[in-house]
């Protein structure tokens, strides 16, 4: 009997392409994983494509709850933005996908794992860093550093030789990738960085000229740094972010034009719709605000770039993360209560903050003068502050004499 190989597949170009090279090249019984992370995808089509393109079986997994509560929450509450934009999208579902693939390919007694990524892409390195960490004895088989395909128009070519039919073509020639959390775009006119991404490249965002003329508000409700409901109702993590989406897209918001550092070195300019995702950190982040004390708040910060970071250098199962996400879990004990956002035509502005938990108080912070702050306690506060300056400034002095 042939060995199995498993392959993440997606049924876009690269993976459809890569069951029949599999079988061609290595003679392998090709298993197919599909993990359902809010992709949108008809998955009965995806299904049958993978069979007549070669595989022997087809395994789909529901991964949209374990995506979002066990990626994507942890990753807001740490407040994990890469190089100031990027919400990480793609980059949380890949460790998620690849955990997955293992389990089926160890279930399945199966010798290798394969995927579609680039050998130029931050992708190869996520997948075969959760291969190394949670299976090492499995042989790892990326076609794309193997192959003589050297682009997508290769790639249609062996399509089309193939019988294969994809939804690439050459005049719609973006790579996009999609979840519950963004959509992605890269290629096409987007590799020039001086060029404007076509209206057509966007798909869950209007333009703020196609926005409605007229403000909406939504209120976001948090438990312990999780959004939980919106507007006053509590729901499920998949239908508050689908819900999400729809709110934050239909009034121009979560687009993303980022020239981005890739962990291999390399800069590449891609675009990164996540309407409902900008709405839930722009909330959080207003409620950790009102809820976390200064020191705490700033050193916070340095963890989110941090965090940020190795989710986009795919370092997802390692011990540092998982050590972050325990001091995170931390910061987030009092991180409840609701963010009124006021959105209009691509722009997001806070309307109220509102916690049990909050450290605002209005007898400190109003300019009318209390009982609760006595100003005289500031200068003695100044002069022990200024302490080093002033024996910095003597010093001086007594060295100009």
């Amino acid at each position: 009997m042939p060995e199995k190989v498993v392959l993440a597949y997606s049924g876009g170009l690269d993976t459809s392409i890569i069951i029949p090279w599999l079988k061609e090249n290595y003679a392998y019984d090709v298993i197919a994983m599909v993990g359902d992370v809010g992709q949108g995808d008809d998955f009965e089509a995806v299904v049958s494509k993978a069979y007549k393109t070669g595989a022997s079986k087809v395994v789909v997994e529901d991964l949209r709850e374990e995506f979002l509560a066990g990626y994507v929450w942890p990753a807001l509450k740490a407040g994990a933005v890469y190089e100031h934009k990027y919400l990480l999208g793609t980059s949380l579902a890949r460790p998620l996908l690849a955990k997955h693939q293992i389990e089926v390919a160890l279930r399945e007694g199966a010798a290798a794992v394969a995927h579609g990524c680039t050998g130029k892409g931050n992708d190869q390195v996520r997948f075969e860093l959760a291969y190394q960490a949670l299976a090492p004895e499995l042989k790892v088989i990326a076609p794309w550093r193997e192959w003589d395909l050297k682009s997508r128009e290769d790639c249609l070519n062996y399509a089309e030789q193939h019988g294969i039919p994809v939804a690439a073509t050459r005049e719609k020639i973006h790579s996009r990738d999609r979840n519950l959390w963004h959509l992605s775009h890269e290629g096409g006119e987007l590799e020039d960085a001086a060029r404007a991404p076509l209206p057509s490249t966007w798909q869950l965002t209007r333009s703020p000229q196609d926005a409605p003329d007229r403000e909406e508000q939504v209120e976001i409700g948090f438990e312990k740094g999780i959004a939980v409901a919106v507007n006053g109702m509590k729901m499920d993590a998949v239908s508050l972010v689908e819900l999400l989406n729809e709110v934050g897209g239909r009034n121009a918001i979560g687009r993303v034009d980022l020239v981005e550092n890739r962990f291999v070195g390399i800069k590449s300019r891609g675009c990164y719709e996540t309407p409902g995702g900008t709405l839930v950190l722009t909330a959080h982040r207003e409620l950790e605000a009102l809820c976390l004390d200064r020191d705490l708040m700033h050193f916070k910060q340095h963890v989110g770039l941090k965090y940020a970071e190795m989710v986009y250098f795919g370092l997802w199962f390692t011990p540092l993360r998982e050590a972050l996400d325990a001091f995170v879990e931390t910061t987030q004990k009092q991180v409840t209560g609701t963010v009124s956002l006021s959105l209009y035509r691509g722009n997001v502005s806070v309307v109220s903050r509102r916690s049990e938990y909050s450290m605002y108080r209005t007898d400190l912070a109003a300019f009318t003068m209390g009982d609760s702050y006595d100003q005289k306690d500031a200068a003695g506060f100044i002069r022990i502050l200024g302490l080093p300056a002033r024996s910095r400034a003597q010093a001086r002095m007594e060295v100009a004499k």
